[in-house]
Parts: structure tokens; C-alpha cells; sequence
């Protein structure tokens, strides 16, 4: 039984930017089940969270724990447990600092993650990165705690110092939200961007075609994919965007919506 449900959830998926981890977190799952324990997850994408959680669902006899190392985290490792599972899961989360003289060089989390990635590192042994005007917290697979503190020694071309450090440095992640009354002509993803983002619909487009802007933290595949309540728009470098609510038309045609940003 568990065969045909693993290859239904690998067809659903297929074709599709989620296959690749669709097979290993399908694989994970199974293997729980298999063993009737707990089968721990590396650090996975909010869309890719949502995968998780509808395989075990798909698959039964599975709960599903998320954790990210802090409140708010964005990634979070997934731990798949066999109903008859009575422990409670290690995630075997770490946190690793980076500082740097922050007077002479400005680094950012895509510096950060440039680094970090050609040191050859999986991208699934990191979760977020939470950088500052002199430092940034890495939070990472515990195994790897040693490996980045041995080699992670510049970014770019800024030396750095690293050490281990603790979860309870972090800072629950506070988000600021406001909320956007508006109309749009059409319930198009471009339409909503423009208005969510601030930007002309064009404009917008084009931030679609040069895959800055995601739908349900998926690539977007034609500005004129339309919306549903609920569905998160997520830009590089300007947030999210949730669509809170649908409402009627106007006298002039125009489709009233409800946004919720966040920063």
C-alpha cells in the first residue's frame, strides 16, 4: 500500500520544481513507517513544508513536527513520526555566529549564502540566516557546527570570525504586517503585485519574468496565473504578500481585495 502511495505522490509531483525533494521527503516518510520511529528531515522551504505535511498526510500512519530553532523561523526541519512513536524528536538544530568588522565592509544574507554554498555545503544543512550590520547567525544542521567554524572564514573577500553559538541568543523573528485596501481590474498575479509591492503592472511583469516574484513560494509561470484567497506572493527583497480577502465588483467592473503585507 505504501508503494502505490509513494508513487502516486512522486506522479502528482512530476515535471513540477518540487520533484527532486518530493522523492526525498517521500522516501523519509516511508522509511518512519517502515521502522514505526521518527526520521528527521533537513532544513526545508516553506513550500516545501507544505510537501511534507501532505505526504505524511497522503501516506497515514505519520505525525509531522516542524522546527526552525526559533520562533518565526522561515526554514524549518520536518520530523516524520510513526503514530506509534512515544518520544519526543531531536532536531539537532545548532546556531553558528559570523562577525565581521561591520565599520569597513556591508555584508548581507546574499553574501552570507554565497559563501556558505561554495564552501559545497547542501542547502538543506542550513535554515535561516539572521544578519546584522557586523555578524550573522546561521542556524544550522548540529553536524555541521565544527565544519563551519573550521572553514567558514571570509565572506567574499571580508574575513570573518566564527564560533558556536546559542538558540537562546536568537530573537523570536516579529514581523511588521500592514494592510492594503484596493481594486484591481483583474485577479491576475501581476495586477496583485503591482498593488501589494507598490509598482506598476508592468513593472511587476517583469519582476515575474525575471523570477523575483513566487506564488505559494513556487516559481511563477505566466504574469497572467490568477489568485485565490489565501495564496502568499513572496518578492526578493520586499517581503510577502498575503491575499487576505476577495471582494464583490464595483460599479465599474473592478475586483476589490484585501492584502496583507508583511516586512
Amino acid at each position: 500500500m505504501h508503494d502505490d502511495a509513494r508513487e502516486k505522490i512522486i506522479r502528482y509531483y512530476k515535471g513540477t520544481e518540487g520533484e527532486d525533494i518530493a522523492v526525498k521527503l517521500v522516501d523519509f516518510a516511508v522509511q518512519a513507517i517502515k521502522n514505526r520511529r521518527c526520521k528527521l528531515v533537513g532544513f526545508l522551504s516553506p513550500f516545501e513544508q507544505e510537501m511534507a505535511g501532505t505526504i505524511a498526510k497522503s501516506l497515514g500512519e505519520l505525525n509531522i513536527d516542524f522546527d526552525g530553532g526559533y520562533r518565526g523561523a522561515e526554514r524549518q526541519r520536518a520530523a516524520f513520526c510513526h503514530e506509534d512513536f512515544r518520544g519526543t524528536p531531536n532536531f539537532e538544530i545548532a546556531v553558528v555566529k559570523a562577525e565581521w568588522n561591520g565599520e569597513f565592509a556591508r555584508l548581507g544574507h546574499r553574501d552570507v549564502l554565497g559563501s556558505i554554498m561554495s564552501l559545497g555545503v547542501d542547502r538543506s544543512c542550513i535554515g535561516d540566516i539572521i544578519a546584522t550590520k557586523d555578524n550573522a547567525r546561521l542556524i544550522v544542521d548540529q553536524k555541521m557546527c565544527d565544519y563551519f567554524v573550521a572553514n567558514l572564514t571570509q565572506i567574499g573577500s571580508t574575513p570573518v570570525k566564527t564560533t558556536v553559538d546559542e538558540l537562546e541568543n536568537i530573537s523570536p523573528k516579529e514581523e511588521r504586517t500592514k494592510e492594503i485596501k484596493s481594486t484591481v481590474a483583474s485577479l491576475r498575479i501581476d495586477s496583485i503585485a503591482a498593488v501589494g509591492f507598490g509598482m506598476s503592472r508592468s513593472k511587476a511583469a517583469q519582476e515575474i519574468s525575471a523570477e523575483k516574484i513566487k506564488l505559494n513560494w513556487q516559481t511563477v509561470k505566466s504574469a497572467s496565473q490568477t489568485i485565490k484567497v489565501g495564496d502568499i506572493l513572496s518578492m526578493r527583497g520586499r517581503g510577502r504578500l498575503e491575499v487576505a480577502e476577495i471582494r464583490g465588483q464595483t460599479k465599474k467592473g473592478r475586483v476589490g481585495v484585501l492584502l496583507k503585507r508583511f516586512f
